[in-house]
């Protein structure tokens, strides 16, 4: 084991500079997007009103930081595994649950934001975080070990 990671080890430094790249997106997200939630969801939020929200910039916001969350995720897919096809495959479904969670989350916050704001709380989390990332690596691992 240890000498098949020696020899892929270009391959393992250049996926840790994506996850790097991640990090770096968490750690300017203040001054990469527009995220109102950012610091109402580090606040007490259970008892304060929802924040005025600019749903375009907001979106866009959103949007930016998924697709950047995206691209680095299909980075690191692709260097670990080098399957083109699988890469293509996730790059559909990042797409897929992005409509679907953009969807979701501005129905929730339009018709029922106050009310659910764990929801609220858990499909951004779902928008800004690259949590897809941890279900295609193991899927793309296991499909590679039943190969």
């Amino acid at each position: 084991m240890l000498q098949k990671l020696l020899n892929h080890k270009g391959r393992i430094a250049l996926a840790l500079m994506f996850v790097i790249f991640l990090v770096l997106v968490r750690a300017y997200e203040d001054s990469l997007f527009y995220d109102p939630f950012l610091n109402y969801f580090k606040s007490d939020y259970y008892n304060l009103p929802l924040p005025e929200i600019n749903n375009l910039h907001l979106f866009i916001g959103l949007f930016f930081r998924y697709f950047l969350n995206s691209i680095f995720s299909l980075a690191i897919i692709f260097v670990l595994f080098k399957d083109i096809q699988g890469v293509k495959f996730a790059s559909i479904m990042y797409f897929i649950l992005f409509v679907i969670l953009v969807i979701v989350f501005f129905f929730t916050l339009s018709f029922l934001g106050g009310d659910n704001k764990m929801a609220l709380f858990y499909i951004r989390r779902f928008l800004i975080q690259p949590i897809f990332l941890l279900l295609f690596l193991s899927a793309f691992y296991y499909q590679n070990q039943n190969k």
